[in-house]
């Protein structure tokens, strides 16, 4: 069975601190409002660290916290204490909660920002960096499986060191499939330049969890020309409403049904907190739609 999420940066919460961030009870009562069932736990710090009272709320909407992201700078040793840090916060909230994804993805880079969508132009970390880079990556991944029981997967996100799907496979060949598996971001795999349903195609005995995002195929053109930061692009609208852009979405659901892929989807709608978009409406568009092609 497989059961369609939402995530707090459908609301454009990215960052704990960011002030324009709605409030996190805003976020799960709208959440609940649109019909989904669960939630991410978005940006540790987001949600209070104080599992009794994120629980009494999460009870109130009738929602299960499915997982949470650790979306930190992976590729920055000077920030190593700072992504520890965040991924055991987040491994302790996420089983507090009795949720499952554990969820990896090194944050935007200035090295890699102006490449986003350009694969053949970016820079390429050398031996020895990929292979500390490799390494903490690693260390979080066994850390979440063995310690705290938690299912971890890779996420690819533009502007990140892994971005392109050559780095992610890279990292999956070299880092232990018992402590490391996908989260596939139909959206982020799209903005890379590749084909989503392709990938799905070929590495489905790995992917445990699933990001739905959709690209305004126009919107992706114009900034991978422009080399439009990946926030400029999100305001720009390049995370439009699913169904509306280049992801072959009946296909991803053939391809997760037929591989008898069960648990979470879990939708994700980047946008600017102070945009012209409504996230509540965004949030109702996008599971109507995912229930009118089948989920």
């Amino acid at each position: 069975m497989i059961t369609i999420g939402n995530a707090p940066c459908s609301w454009g919460v990215e960052f704990a601190d960011d002030p324009r961030n709605p409030n996190w009870k805003t976020v799960l009562a709208e959440n609940a409002s649109a019909g989904f069932t669960g939630i991410e736990l978005g940006p540790i710090g987001f949600m209070p660290e104080d599992p009794p009272l994120v629980a009494d709320a999460l009870e109130e909407t009738g929602q299960t916290l499915i997982g949470g992201v650790v979306f930190r700078p992976f590729h920055d040793l000077e920030k190593w204490d700072e992504v520890l840090d965040a991924s055991v916060r987040t491994c302790k909230a996420l089983v507090a909660h009795g949720a499952q994804h554990l969820v990896l993805i090194d944050s935007i880079s200035p090295r890699r920002a102006p490449t986003a969508g350009r694969p053949d132009e970016a820079e390429q970390m050398d031996k020895a960096e990929w292979i500390a880079f490799r390494d903490r990556i690693a260390t979080v991944a066994k850390m979440g499986a063995e310690e705290y029981g938690l299912t971890v997967g890779m996420h690819a996100h533009a502007a990140g060191f892994i971005d392109f799907e050559p780095e992610l496979e890279r990292l999956l060949s070299e880092v232990d499939e018992s402590h490391l598996k996908i989260c596939f971001d139909t959206g982020h795999h799209s903005y890379a330049g590749y084909d989503p349903i392709a990938f799905m195609e070929r590495n489905m005995d790995r992917i445990s969890y699933m990001h739905f995002k959709d690209i305004n195929p126009k919107v992706k053109a114009d900034v991978v020309a422009k080399r439009t930061g990946f926030y400029d692009a999100c305001a720009q609208g390049i995370f439009c409403n699913l169904g509306d852009g280049d992801v072959d979405f009946p296909k991803v659901r053939a391809l997760l049904v037929n591989a008898g892929f069960e648990g979470w989807c879990t939708v994700e709608q980047d946008c600017d907190p102070e945009g012209d978009t409504s996230p509540a409406a965004d949030a109702l568009l996008n599971g109507n739609y995912l229930k009118s092609i089948g989920f």
